[in-house]
Protein backbone atom coordinates (compact mmCIF):
# COMPACT_ATOMS: atom_id res chain seq x y z
CA UNK A 1 0.00 0.00 0.00
CA UNK A 2 1.33 3.29 -1.33
CA UNK A 3 -0.78 5.77 -0.31
CA UNK A 4 -1.01 5.99 3.39
CA UNK A 5 0.57 8.79 3.44
CA UNK A 6 -0.36 11.48 0.62
CA UNK A 7 0.50 15.14 -0.62
CA UNK A 8 -1.70 16.85 -2.98
CA UNK A 9 0.32 19.79 -4.45
CA UNK A 10 -1.25 22.72 -6.41
CA UNK A 11 1.03 24.72 -8.21
CA UNK A 12 -0.12 27.83 -11.17
CA UNK A 13 0.48 26.27 -14.52
CA UNK A 14 1.56 23.31 -16.42
CA UNK A 15 5.26 23.91 -16.19
CA UNK A 16 5.54 24.32 -12.76
CA UNK A 17 3.83 20.82 -12.24
CA UNK A 18 7.35 19.29 -13.42
CA UNK A 19 9.47 21.11 -11.75
CA UNK A 20 7.77 20.31 -8.94
CA UNK A 21 8.60 16.99 -9.75
CA UNK A 22 11.97 17.52 -10.52
CA UNK A 23 12.76 19.16 -7.38
CA UNK A 24 10.87 16.47 -5.28
CA UNK A 25 13.13 13.26 -7.55
CA UNK A 26 15.95 15.59 -6.16
CA UNK A 27 14.87 15.25 -2.89
CA UNK A 28 13.66 11.76 -2.60
CA UNK A 29 13.99 9.03 -4.87
CA UNK A 30 10.87 7.31 -6.73
CA UNK A 31 10.23 4.15 -6.88
CA UNK A 32 10.38 2.76 -10.00
CA UNK A 33 7.08 2.26 -11.77
CA UNK A 34 5.24 4.49 -9.40
CA UNK A 35 5.17 7.76 -11.78
CA UNK A 36 2.26 8.65 -13.66
CA UNK A 37 1.48 11.29 -15.95
CA UNK A 38 -1.66 11.89 -16.31
CA UNK A 39 -1.51 15.68 -17.48
CA UNK A 40 0.49 14.57 -20.89
CA UNK A 41 -2.30 11.25 -20.95
CA UNK A 42 -5.22 11.90 -19.03
CA UNK A 43 -7.78 9.04 -18.12
CA UNK A 44 -10.52 8.37 -20.27
CA UNK A 45 -12.77 10.66 -17.40
CA UNK A 46 -10.52 13.40 -18.35
CA UNK A 47 -8.85 13.16 -14.98
CA UNK A 48 -5.24 15.16 -15.15
CA UNK A 49 -2.72 15.46 -12.72
CA UNK A 50 1.02 13.77 -12.17
CA UNK A 51 1.28 11.03 -9.34
CA UNK A 52 4.64 10.09 -8.30
CA UNK A 53 5.97 7.85 -5.18
CA UNK A 54 8.87 8.46 -3.27
CA UNK A 55 11.00 6.97 -0.26
CA UNK A 56 10.44 10.03 1.81
CA UNK A 57 11.95 11.10 5.24
CA UNK A 58 12.79 8.14 7.50
CA UNK A 59 12.29 5.87 4.51
CA UNK A 60 8.65 6.50 4.65
CA UNK A 61 6.29 5.47 1.32
CA UNK A 62 4.60 8.70 0.33
CA UNK A 63 2.58 9.20 -2.59
CA UNK A 64 2.29 12.78 -4.08
CA UNK A 65 -0.17 14.25 -6.35
CA UNK A 66 0.96 17.93 -8.58
CA UNK A 67 -1.74 19.65 -10.50
CA UNK A 68 -2.84 23.11 -11.18
CA UNK A 69 -5.65 24.30 -9.76
CA UNK A 70 -7.58 24.03 -12.77
CA UNK A 71 -7.25 20.28 -12.82
CA UNK A 72 -7.90 19.97 -9.19
CA UNK A 73 -10.97 21.96 -9.75
CA UNK A 74 -11.92 19.45 -12.83
CA UNK A 75 -10.91 16.35 -10.70
CA UNK A 76 -13.00 17.85 -7.62
CA UNK A 77 -16.38 18.44 -9.06
CA UNK A 78 -16.14 15.95 -11.98
CA UNK A 79 -16.19 12.31 -12.92
CA UNK A 80 -12.76 11.55 -10.76
CA UNK A 81 -14.40 13.38 -7.94
CA UNK A 82 -17.52 10.81 -7.72
CA UNK A 83 -15.11 7.84 -7.18
CA UNK A 84 -12.23 9.00 -5.67
CA UNK A 85 -13.62 11.14 -3.01
CA UNK A 86 -16.92 9.51 -2.94
CA UNK A 87 -16.13 7.54 0.65
CA UNK A 88 -15.00 10.73 2.45
CA UNK A 89 -18.02 12.60 1.10
CA UNK A 90 -20.79 10.33 1.69
CA UNK A 91 -22.39 11.17 5.35
CA UNK A 92 -20.25 14.37 5.79
CA UNK A 93 -20.61 16.56 2.69
CA UNK A 94 -24.40 17.81 1.28
CA UNK A 95 -23.76 17.29 -1.95
CA UNK A 96 -24.07 20.67 -4.08
CA UNK A 97 -26.19 21.62 -6.84
CA UNK A 98 -22.96 21.62 -9.24
CA UNK A 99 -21.77 18.00 -7.55
CA UNK A 100 -25.29 17.16 -8.52
CA UNK A 101 -25.71 18.10 -11.73
CA UNK A 102 -22.36 16.77 -12.67
CA UNK A 103 -23.25 13.32 -11.17
CA UNK A 104 -26.61 13.14 -13.19
CA UNK A 105 -24.62 13.96 -16.54
CA UNK A 106 -22.18 11.05 -15.91
CA UNK A 107 -24.99 8.36 -15.54
CA UNK A 108 -26.78 9.67 -18.72
CA UNK A 109 -23.17 9.39 -20.53
CA UNK A 110 -22.89 6.08 -19.25
CA UNK A 111 -26.69 5.31 -20.27
CA UNK A 112 -25.98 6.78 -24.15
CA UNK A 113 -23.13 4.74 -24.06
CA UNK A 114 -24.66 1.39 -23.48
CA UNK A 115 -27.31 2.04 -25.84
CA UNK A 116 -25.27 3.08 -28.36
CA UNK A 117 -22.77 -0.09 -28.16
CA UNK A 118 -25.78 -2.88 -26.87
CA UNK A 119 -29.11 -1.50 -28.01
CA UNK A 120 -32.10 -2.13 -25.86
CA UNK A 121 -30.81 -5.99 -25.59
CA UNK A 122 -28.35 -5.11 -23.03
CA UNK A 123 -27.53 -8.76 -20.92
CA UNK A 124 -26.46 -6.86 -17.37
CA UNK A 125 -23.89 -9.10 -17.02
CA UNK A 126 -21.76 -8.28 -20.20
CA UNK A 127 -22.45 -4.56 -19.35
CA UNK A 128 -21.18 -4.26 -15.81
CA UNK A 129 -18.16 -6.86 -17.49
CA UNK A 130 -17.64 -4.52 -20.35
CA UNK A 131 -17.64 -1.50 -18.27
CA UNK A 132 -14.69 -3.12 -15.82
CA UNK A 133 -12.43 -3.47 -19.18
CA UNK A 134 -13.36 -0.06 -20.76
CA UNK A 135 -13.30 1.91 -18.17
CA UNK A 136 -11.78 0.84 -14.66
CA UNK A 137 -8.76 -1.26 -16.27
CA UNK A 138 -5.52 -0.01 -16.23
CA UNK A 139 -4.90 1.68 -19.75
CA UNK A 140 -2.22 1.88 -22.53
CA UNK A 141 -1.34 4.16 -24.86
CA UNK A 142 -0.39 3.33 -28.27
CA UNK A 143 0.65 5.43 -31.60
CA UNK A 144 -0.98 5.95 -35.28
CA UNK A 145 1.26 5.78 -38.07
CA UNK A 146 0.26 9.66 -38.16
CA UNK A 147 1.56 10.40 -34.15
CA UNK A 148 -1.74 10.62 -33.03
CA UNK A 149 -2.43 8.69 -29.11
CA UNK A 150 -5.03 5.82 -29.09
CA UNK A 151 -6.28 5.19 -25.57
CA UNK A 152 -7.16 1.71 -24.75
CA UNK A 153 -7.28 -1.08 -21.77
CA UNK A 154 -4.51 -3.37 -20.87
CA UNK A 155 -4.07 -6.76 -22.87
CA UNK A 156 -5.91 -4.88 -26.04
CA UNK A 157 -4.97 -6.11 -29.45
CA UNK A 158 -4.47 -4.89 -33.12
CA UNK A 159 -8.08 -5.34 -33.49
CA UNK A 160 -8.89 -3.26 -30.97
CA UNK A 161 -6.81 -0.82 -32.34
CA UNK A 162 -8.56 -0.96 -35.69
CA UNK A 163 -11.88 -0.84 -34.47
CA UNK A 164 -11.12 2.43 -31.83
CA UNK A 165 -9.43 4.37 -35.48
CA UNK A 166 -13.17 3.41 -37.43
CA UNK A 167 -15.70 0.53 -37.81
CA UNK A 168 -14.54 -0.02 -41.49
CA UNK A 169 -10.66 -0.61 -40.76
CA UNK A 170 -11.86 -3.17 -37.81
CA UNK A 171 -14.17 -4.87 -40.21
CA UNK A 172 -11.12 -5.24 -42.83
CA UNK A 173 -8.14 -5.86 -40.96
CA UNK A 174 -5.94 -8.62 -42.03
CA UNK A 175 -2.73 -7.77 -39.65
CA UNK A 176 -0.51 -5.18 -37.79
CA UNK A 177 2.75 -3.96 -38.16
CA UNK A 178 4.07 -3.01 -34.53
CA UNK A 179 6.79 -0.96 -34.28
CA UNK A 180 7.56 -1.89 -37.91
CA UNK A 181 7.64 -5.33 -37.39
CA UNK A 182 4.57 -8.12 -38.58
CA UNK A 183 2.30 -9.38 -35.85
CA UNK A 184 -0.31 -10.93 -35.62
CA UNK A 185 -3.73 -10.00 -34.64
CA UNK A 186 -3.65 -11.71 -31.02
CA UNK A 187 -0.61 -9.65 -30.29
CA UNK A 188 -0.88 -7.51 -26.71
CA UNK A 189 -0.16 -3.84 -27.27
CA UNK A 190 2.08 -2.26 -25.19
CA UNK A 191 2.15 1.74 -24.00
CA UNK A 192 4.13 3.16 -26.80
CA UNK A 193 3.72 0.61 -29.63
CA UNK A 194 3.71 2.61 -33.37
CA UNK A 195 0.85 0.51 -34.56
CA UNK A 196 -0.47 0.15 -38.31
CA UNK A 197 -3.39 -1.89 -39.63
CA UNK A 198 -3.18 -3.76 -42.75
CA UNK A 199 -5.97 -4.08 -44.45
CA UNK A 200 -8.36 -6.04 -47.09
CA UNK A 201 -11.18 -5.21 -49.33
CA UNK A 202 -14.30 -6.93 -48.67
CA UNK A 203 -12.93 -8.62 -45.27
CA UNK A 204 -15.14 -9.37 -42.90
CA UNK A 205 -14.88 -10.41 -38.98
CA UNK A 206 -14.41 -13.91 -37.43
CA UNK A 207 -15.75 -15.56 -34.71
CA UNK A 208 -11.90 -16.35 -33.33
CA UNK A 209 -11.52 -12.27 -32.84
CA UNK A 210 -14.26 -12.40 -30.21
CA UNK A 211 -11.45 -14.70 -28.15
CA UNK A 212 -8.81 -11.88 -27.71
CA UNK A 213 -10.98 -8.59 -28.71
CA UNK A 214 -11.06 -7.20 -25.51
CA UNK A 215 -12.73 -3.71 -26.18
CA UNK A 216 -16.67 -3.31 -25.99
CA UNK A 217 -16.94 -1.16 -29.15
CA UNK A 218 -14.70 -3.88 -30.90
CA UNK A 219 -16.54 -7.19 -29.51
CA UNK A 220 -19.91 -5.33 -30.26
CA UNK A 221 -19.19 -4.55 -34.13
CA UNK A 222 -17.61 -8.20 -34.50
CA UNK A 223 -20.82 -9.88 -33.17
CA UNK A 224 -22.97 -7.47 -35.41
CA UNK A 225 -20.67 -8.57 -38.33
CA UNK A 226 -21.09 -12.54 -36.96
CA UNK A 227 -24.79 -11.91 -37.44
CA UNK A 228 -25.23 -10.23 -40.60
CA UNK A 229 -22.73 -13.05 -41.87
CA UNK A 230 -25.17 -15.46 -40.63
CA UNK A 231 -28.01 -13.92 -42.01
CA UNK A 232 -27.22 -14.07 -45.94
CA UNK A 233 -24.99 -17.28 -45.44
CA UNK A 234 -27.61 -19.28 -43.45
CA UNK A 235 -27.91 -21.06 -46.82
CA UNK A 236 -24.79 -21.20 -48.62
CA UNK A 237 -22.41 -24.45 -47.78
CA UNK A 238 -18.89 -24.06 -47.31
CA UNK A 239 -17.23 -26.19 -50.28
CA UNK A 240 -13.58 -24.93 -50.04
CA UNK A 241 -10.94 -23.09 -47.45
CA UNK A 242 -8.22 -21.01 -47.53
CA UNK A 243 -4.83 -20.80 -45.72
CA UNK A 244 -3.51 -17.38 -44.58
CA UNK A 245 0.26 -17.15 -44.10
CA UNK A 246 2.02 -14.37 -42.90
CA UNK A 247 5.87 -15.14 -43.36
CA UNK A 248 9.30 -13.62 -43.75
CA UNK A 249 10.28 -13.46 -47.39
CA UNK A 250 12.85 -15.97 -48.00
CA UNK A 251 14.38 -18.03 -51.20
CA UNK A 252 12.10 -21.81 -51.00
CA UNK A 253 9.10 -20.55 -48.90
CA UNK A 254 6.62 -21.37 -51.22
CA UNK A 255 7.54 -24.75 -52.15
CA UNK A 256 7.39 -25.69 -48.58
CA UNK A 257 4.15 -24.52 -47.83
CA UNK A 258 3.00 -26.43 -51.42
CA UNK A 259 5.16 -29.53 -50.01
CA UNK A 260 3.12 -29.59 -46.51
CA UNK A 261 -0.36 -29.15 -48.22
CA UNK A 262 0.53 -31.94 -51.04
CA UNK A 263 1.85 -34.23 -48.37
CA UNK A 264 -1.31 -34.00 -46.21
CA UNK A 265 -3.44 -34.87 -49.60
CA UNK A 266 -5.27 -31.62 -50.20
CA UNK A 267 -5.68 -30.22 -53.59
CA UNK A 268 -4.49 -26.44 -53.75
CA UNK A 269 -7.37 -24.75 -56.30
CA UNK A 270 -5.60 -21.00 -56.43
CA UNK A 271 -2.52 -19.35 -54.66
CA UNK A 272 -1.85 -15.82 -54.80
CA UNK A 273 1.11 -13.65 -52.45
CA UNK A 274 1.87 -10.20 -51.87
CA UNK A 275 4.52 -8.51 -49.85
CA UNK A 276 3.92 -5.94 -47.12
CA UNK A 277 5.22 -2.49 -47.17
CA UNK A 278 8.38 -2.98 -45.86
CA UNK A 279 9.43 -6.15 -48.33
CA UNK A 280 10.79 -8.17 -45.52
CA UNK A 281 7.28 -10.33 -45.13
CA UNK A 282 4.92 -11.96 -47.63
CA UNK A 283 1.07 -12.57 -47.07
CA UNK A 284 0.12 -15.84 -48.63
CA UNK A 285 -3.22 -16.68 -49.25
CA UNK A 286 -4.02 -20.89 -50.68
CA UNK A 287 -7.11 -21.96 -51.62
CA UNK A 288 -7.58 -25.66 -50.76
CA UNK A 289 -10.16 -27.94 -52.00
CA UNK A 290 -11.23 -29.27 -49.06
CA UNK A 291 -13.41 -28.58 -45.40
CA UNK A 292 -11.93 -30.66 -43.12
CA UNK A 293 -11.30 -28.97 -40.43
CA UNK A 294 -8.97 -31.13 -38.68
CA UNK A 295 -7.00 -31.96 -42.20
CA UNK A 296 -6.56 -28.08 -42.31
CA UNK A 297 -5.43 -27.35 -38.57
CA UNK A 298 -2.95 -30.44 -39.09
CA UNK A 299 -1.92 -29.00 -41.94
CA UNK A 300 -1.55 -25.50 -40.13
CA UNK A 301 0.12 -26.63 -37.37
CA UNK A 302 3.30 -28.25 -39.53
CA UNK A 303 3.28 -24.71 -41.38
CA UNK A 304 4.22 -22.84 -38.05
CA UNK A 305 7.04 -25.30 -37.56
CA UNK A 306 8.41 -23.41 -40.64
CA UNK A 307 11.03 -21.49 -40.68
CA UNK A 308 10.39 -17.29 -40.41
CA UNK A 309 6.19 -18.35 -40.35
CA UNK A 310 4.84 -15.74 -37.51
CA UNK A 311 1.14 -16.77 -38.24
CA UNK A 312 -1.39 -19.06 -39.89
CA UNK A 313 -4.88 -19.12 -40.02
CA UNK A 314 -8.08 -20.28 -42.42
CA UNK A 315 -11.39 -19.69 -43.31
CA UNK A 316 -14.02 -21.53 -45.20
CA UNK A 317 -15.09 -20.26 -48.31
CA UNK A 318 -18.35 -20.66 -49.90
CA UNK A 319 -17.20 -20.18 -53.41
Amino acid sequence: IYDLVALRLVVGTVSECYAALGIIHEKWPPLPGRIKDYIAMPKPNSYRSIHTTVIGPNEKIIELQIRTMEMHEENEHGVAAHWIYQQVRNGKEKSSSKKLTEDIKWVQQLKNWQKKYFGDKTDPDEFINSMKIDFFKDRIFVITPKGDVIDLPDEATPVDFAYQIHSEIGNSCVGAKINGQMAPLNHKLHSGDLVEILIQKNKKPVEDWLEFAKTSIARSHIKAALRAKTGTMRNIKPVKSEIKIVAEERMGLIKDFSTIIARSHINITNFYTQNTQSGRFTISRIECATTDKNRVEKTMTKIKKLKGVRDVSYRLLSS
